[in-house]
Parts: C-alpha cells; sequence; structure tokens
C-alpha cells in the first residue's frame, strides 16, 4: 500500500444513515462501525476523502452554505475521533432534476469518476492502491472507472444487486477492515 492510497466514502448511507438528502446536524445518525473503520484506515496509512452525490442542493431542496456548515462540522467529528478526512467532494448536478445551473449532465456525478480523479490530481493520491466504500452500484462504477481495485458495496441488509463494478459486499462497516491490509485485489473474498 502506499503512503499516496485512499480510502474513499460515500457520504449518505456509509458515513450516515440516508433517509433523504440529509442537510442539518440534527439529522445526523452516524452508522455503527464509521470511526472505528476511519481509525483503522489512518493507522494503516491511508488518506480519508469523502466523494459524495448531493443532488438536493441542485433541486433546491438545502444550500451549499449548508451543506458546508454540515461538512465542517462533520469533519470536526472526525477529528475528534482520531481520523480526520483530507478533502471532502461533492457533486450537486442532477440532468434531470436539478434547477437553473445545476440541471445538469457532470463528469463528477457519480457513477462518473471526476470526483476521484480530482482527488488524484489534488491530493496525489495512488488510486491504483486505494479503496472505496459505497452503498450504490454508481459508488463502485465510478471508482472502477477511476482505476481503484477494491471497490465495497456496503449492504448491511443482504439486498443489494449484484455489480461488477464491486469486488465485495459488506454488511458491515467493520468488516471493511481486513480489506485495509489485502495484499491485492485477487486475494479479496466476499464477507
Amino acid at each position: 500500500m502506499s503512503s499516496r492510497a485512499a480510502l474513499f466514502l460515500d457520504r449518505d448511507g456509509v458515513i450516515n444513515e440516508d433517509p433523504g438528502y440529509v442537510h442539518r446536524i440534527d439529522e445526523v445518525r452516524f452508522i455503527p462501525g464509521i470511526f472505528e473503520l476511519a481509525r483503522a484506515a489512518v493507522q494503516a496509512g491511508y488518506r480519508i476523502i469523502v466523494v459524495t452525490n448531493q443532488a438536493g442542493i441542485g433541486r433546491g431542496y438545502f444550500s451549499e452554505a449548508q451543506f458546508q456548515q454540515l461538512t465542517v462540522w462533520m469533519c470536526e467529528q472526525f477529528a475528534s475521533a482520531g481520523a480526520p478526512l483530507t478533502a471532502v467532494y461533492h457533486c450537486p448536478h442532477h440532468p434531470e432534476h436539478g434547477i437553473g445551473e445545476f440541471r445538469r449532465d457532470s463528469h463528477d456525478r457519480k457513477p462518473a469518476p471526476g470526483m476521484l480523479l480530482r482527488a488524484r490530481d489534488e491530493h496525489g493520491i495512488a488510486l491504483e492502491d486505494s479503496l472505496l466504500i459505497g452503498d450504490k452500484p454508481s459508488d463502485t462504477e465510478a471508482a472502477l472507472r477511476a482505476g481503484v481495485p477494491i471497490r465495497l458495496l456496503y449492504d448491511p441488509v443482504g439486498k443489494a444487486p449484484d455489480t461488477a463494478s464491486a469486488t465485495a459486499h459488506i454488511t458491515s462497516l467493520h468488516d471493511a477492515i481486513s480489506y485495509l491490509t489485502a495484499p491485492c485485489p485477487a486475494t479479496l473474498h466476499s464477507i
């Protein structure tokens, strides 16, 4: 594993529960195990980078300022837990439901790989040594398209469809910790 490797995390559904368009601090319910996973990643030498579609901004449900306020608070929570975030990337656009300037295709909106590629360029991330945890096939598809070899689909109820873009399904964030030290994708196994 390179010292430039990253653990990419989707936000809603991986870091916090996803009841829909979370944008206030009082709405955040962290997923059990997220801070333990993040600490393990930091101890293993990974940088933690959040990559999140935030079409609620584009739909007019909340503002960029509200998103940023929540993000600052979230970063403080991770830092307090001993697992500081390197960066948070978000895409506010939606090609069908966005309003005004937000109604368009974007190379950042997952399943496009734009946010991961920006992290590579802006933080010197070695994508080939990195991994991603997402709760939707669009997350793992973005990672596949960016060249991230370990792509975990977090599926706590075991109902996600099989997708060729995921290297494994996990039912607990604790299950992901073993992947932080996996020698190579060929030795991965589904949990």
